[in-house]
C-alpha cells in the first residue's frame, strides 16, 4: 500500500503568494471593465510621487483618453501601442507639476489634443519652477490645446465624461464623471482630501467643491484619485475624517 507522504503546509504558503503575486501585477496596470460594458480602464502609477495615470478608453473604437500622465511617457505609451488605442485627449485635472510631466511626450507620440481648466494654465506653463522648489525636475508641457470648463463633456467613442470645476487644492481642479465612476484628482483621496497649503488652495473652497459635486454621487460610484487607492462615495462619506458626520467642517 502507498504511504501518502504528509501535507506539506509551506507548498500551500507558496502557492498562495504566488497567486497574489499575479493579481497584484494584474491590478497594477488597473484593467477594469466600467460600469458600461464597453469601457476599459487602465492605471499606471508613476513618477517619483507615485501620480495614479488613468486611461479611459472604448472597447470596440479604441479611443481613449489619458488622465495626468505625470511621468514614466515610455510606460504610458507601451501600454497604449500594446491596446492599439487612439489616444483623443489628454486631460490634466490640474496643473502641478507631478501630473503633467509626459504631456509632451504622449502628445507628440499620438497626436492627442491637451485639456485642462483654464484657471490652471499658468500653473502647468511653471510647472519646472514649481518641480524645483521639491528639488525635482519634470519636462514642460506645451500649452493646452483647450480648455475645459464646468459641464463639458469629453468623449472617447461612446465614453462620456462630464467635467465640474473642483477648485480648493488648485484653482483649476477638475473632476471627470461618468460611467460610474469619479475621476478626482488631488481634491478627493481615500480617507482624505487634497493638500490646500499651496498657491491657489483653499481649504473651505474644497471642501465646498467635494460636497457639491462628489458626495452628491451614489455611494457606489467608484473613486480614482490622483494618488493611492481607489475608493468608493460611500466610503468617504461615512469614513473619511474631513467628511463624514463627525468631521466638525460644514
Amino acid at each position: 500500500m502507498h504511504k501518502r507522504r504528509p501535507f506539506n503546509k509551506y507548498v500551500l504558503v507558496l502557492v498562495f503568494i504566488a497567486l497574489a503575486a499575479v493579481l497584484y501585477s494584474f491590478n497594477f496596470h488597473g484593467l477594469h471593465k466600467g460600469k458600461k460594458d464597453n469601457m476599459i480602464l487602465m492605471r499606471l502609477v508613476v513618477g517619483p510621487l507615485q501620480v495614479n495615470c488613468f486611461i479611459v478608453a472604448d472597447e470596440k473604437t479604441k479611443e481613449a483618453v489619458v488622465i495626468d500622465p505625470g511621468d514614466d511617457a515610455a510606460d504610458i505609451l507601451k501600454l497604449i501601442r500594446e491596446k492599439d488605442l487612439k489616444i483623443k485627449y489628454i486631460v490634466n485635472t490640474h496643473g502641478h507639476f507631478d501630473h503633467i510631466g509626459a504631456n509632451n511626450a504622449v502628445k507628440e507620440a499620438t497626436g492627442a489634443a491637451i485639456l485642462i481648466h483654464e484657471a490652471d494654465a499658468q500653473l502647468m506653463a511653471s510647472a519646472s519652477s514649481h518641480a524645483s522648489m521639491f528639488g525635482m525636475k519634470t519636462a514642460a508641457s506645451p500649452p493646452a490645446d483647450r480648455f475645459v470648463k464646468e459641464g463639458d463633456v469629453i468623449t472617447a467613442g461612446e465614453i462620456a465624461l462630464k467635467v465640474v470645476h473642483t477648485p480648493g487644492h488648485s484653482l483649476g481642479g477638475i473632476s471627470l464623471l461618468g460611467q460610474g465612476v469619479a475621476f478626482t484628482g488631488d481634491s478627493l483621496f481615500a480617507g482624505s482630501i487634497g493638500r490646500t497649503d499651496f498657491p491657489g488652495g483653499d481649504l473651505k473652497t474644497l471642501l465646498r467643491s467635494i460636497k457639491k459635486h462628489l458626495m452628491t454621487l451614489p455611494d457606489d460610484t467608484k473613486v480614482f484619485s490622483g494618488h493611492g487607492p481607489a475608493s468608493t462615495i460611500g466610503d468617504e462619506r461615512n469614513e473619511n475624517p474631513f467628511l463624514n458626520k463627525d468631521s466638525g467642517f460644514e
